[in-house]
This record gives C-alpha cells, sequence and structure tokens, in this order.
C-alpha cells in the first residue's frame, strides 16, 4: 500500500473512496477474491510480523472495499492484547470477543451494526489474563463457523505473528492468511520467519501486502505477492 500522510484512525476507503489508495485497497479486495477460485475464501486473519506495520488500517480499510460491494460483512478484533479496531469505526469497546469465548454473553449481544452500511464488527471486549487459551478454545472454533454462515466475509484482526502464537491459533481455523509488512521497518528475514511459521502452522498465506512503499506514478499502486504452494 502506498505511505499515507498522517497517522490516524480515519478510514480514507470512506472518506475518500476514489482516491489512489482506496483504489488500492480495491485491488487488494480483487486479489484475494482470485487467490482460490475453487474454495472462495470467506474468513481471513490479517496479520503482520511485528507491531506497528498496519495490518489494522489495513483491515479495516479492505472490510470497508467488501462492505461498499454489498456484502455482508463482519470485522473480527482477535487482538486480545493491544485492539484498536473500535477506534477505526467509532464504537465502544465495553463488550466483545472476549466477553462472548467468557461465556458471559451471547453473539448478538456484542455484534455492533457500524455507522458503514453492511459493515459489522465485533470489538475484542475486555483484555483478559489468557488470550491463547481463548482463542485455541473450541468456542472461538464454533464462533468462526457460526460467522461464516451469518456474513459473507469474515475479516479477523490478530496480533503480530512473532509476538504471540495467536495468529498461528486462528490461522489453522479460517479459509486464509495476510501478512501485512511494513515497507523500510521490517527486515526481510522476519518477514521470512513470520511465513514459516503460518505455515508451520498450516495456515493457507494467500499473499503479503507491503504497507508504506514511496511509489513512482510509473509504478502500481500496490504490491500483492502470493505466496508459493508447496
Amino acid at each position: 500500500m502506498p505511505a499515507s500522510t498522517s497517522r490516524n484512525y480515519a478510514l480514507i476507503t470512506e472518506v475518500n473512496p476514489k482516491s489512489p489508495i482506496s483504489e488500492a485497497y480495491r485491488a487488494l479486495r480483487t486479489n484475494i477474491q482470485f487467490s482460490s477460485v475453487d474454495d472462495p475464501v470467506k474468513v481471513i486473519v490479517v496479520t503482520s510480523a511485528q507491531p506497528e506495520e498496519g495490518k489494522s488500517t489495513t483491515i479495516s480499510n479492505l472490510a470497508v472495499t467488501y462492505a461498499a460491494e454489498g456484502k455482508k460483512v463482519l470485522l473480527l478484533d482477535a487482538d486480545l492484547r493491544k485492539p484498536t479496531l473500535h477506534r477505526y469505526l467509532s464504537e465502544s469497546n465495553r463488550l466483545g470477543l472476549s466477553n462472548y469465548l467468557s461465556g458471559k454473553y451471547a453473539v448478538e449481544d456484542v455484534v455492533l451494526d457500524t455507522k458503514i452500511a453492511n459493515l459489522s464488527l465485533i470489538t475484542s471486549g475486555s483484555i483478559p489474563p489468557n488470550p491463547s487459551e481463548l482463542l485455541s478454545s473450541k468456542k472461538m472454533s464454533a464462533l468462526i463457523t457460526q460467522l461464516k454462515e451469518d456474513f459473507d466475509m469474515v475479516l479477523i484482526d490478530s496480533p503480530p505473528v512473532l509476538a504471540v502464537t495467536d495468529a498461528q491459533i486462528l490461522s489453522n481455523i479460517v479459509d486464509g492468511t495476510v501478512l501485512v509488512v511494513n515497507h523500510g521497518k521490517v527486515k526481510r528475514d522476519a518477514a521470512r520467519k513470520a511465513i514459516s511459521q503460518l505455515t508451520h502452522a498450516k495456515a493457507k498465506v494467500l499473499g503479503v501486502v507491503l504497507n508504506n512503499k514511496e511509489m513512482s506514478k510509473k509504478e502500481s499502486s500496490y504490491y500483492y505477492y502470493y505466496a508459493q504452494k508447496d
């Protein structure tokens, strides 16, 4: 993705859908759709190798592009350690995924309708003492199955791969995983290690998004690399 001029929680695909950056997110959406024609991808994890690479910005804007197509979309914040998706959608994080997984609330209690048409949100909820255990629970797997039936697309934000095991856990129960890499910040060895760990967890890595790359006018406004199949 091209570099942005400032860091904030505004969604460019919402406020300026005709911009080159918004077009880049639509191109990413198209590439994901064509990445697995025989086995449609409905549930995707978006993660990064390390913190502060733009995974939450990427997944939030990607969700808006899917919703703009008329698809019924759910954004799920499974980063139970440092959640941010509620800020992008200007929603409360009082109740969310952790509250549901702890058994205190039903699914309908934590699904929020956002101001964006066709886009719903489940925030992370209260930060729990045992994130990995909650995400690896049978209840989490059952939730993914239910959401896959209720929505056309489910996009899941997870913690960075090299920081904790959460991304590997989630990638094992979804249709595909996209890795976001911040250009100029993350070394190639770190990106390779992240992909290796995801592959070891039997994740289906759809590709890698190169974020914050300054592009010339002659270059494409995004990079999207398909992962090589074994």
